[in-house]
């Protein structure tokens, strides 16, 4: 069984995206079942559907498949909700590579660091950039930011 165990945190300092090239990302949700979310990927020539199961802790399980961009097209615009619209950075530091997403959109002003872990033991280094841990708040999820957008709640931070 596939499991992603994973960390997430805003980035406060922007900076470390200097130089460093990113892909942008179209993301829909063909379902938003908090057990068996079932999203659609496209990026670049790539992409991809994947099935999550609910969190544990910062494990959960994850499916993920290649499928033909036109198919992931096709399915983008059946996708509920928005499409998430987003560049993803990958910035290594330490042992681990970071992922930094930088939304467009109803999601612009957001910036967000993920790391995968082994395990949930694994303590990645943290760079200096990195702002407030959000591992485990939901508005931060990719899943929820589709319904309910960064630029509906950023001026509560």
């Amino acid at each position: 069984m596939g499991i992603e165990i994973e960390r997430k945190f805003l980035v406060a300092d922007r900076s470390c995206l200097m130089g460093v090239n990113g892909v942008r990302i179209a993301q829909g949700y063909l379902s938003l079942d908090p057990d068996r979310t079932v999203r659609v990927r496209l990026a670049g020539d790539d992409a991809w559907i994947t099935i999550k199961g609910r969190s544990d802790g910062l494990r959960r399980a994850e499916f993920e498949f290649p499928i033909p961009p036109d198919d992931a097209s096709e399915l983008l615009a059946m996708c509920l909700h928005s499409v998430i619209d987003k560049t993803r950075h990958r910035i290594a530091s330490g042992d681990h590579v970071w992922e930094v997403d930088v939304f467009h959109g109803d999601n612009q002003g957001l910036v967000i660091a993920e790391v995968e872990l082994s395990d949930e033991s694994d303590l990645p280094h943290l760079p200096p950039w990195l702002g407030a841990e959000v591992t485990h708040d939901p508005r931060f999820l990719n899943a929820n930011l589709a319904t309910a957008p960064f630029r509906s709640f950023h001026d509560a931070l």
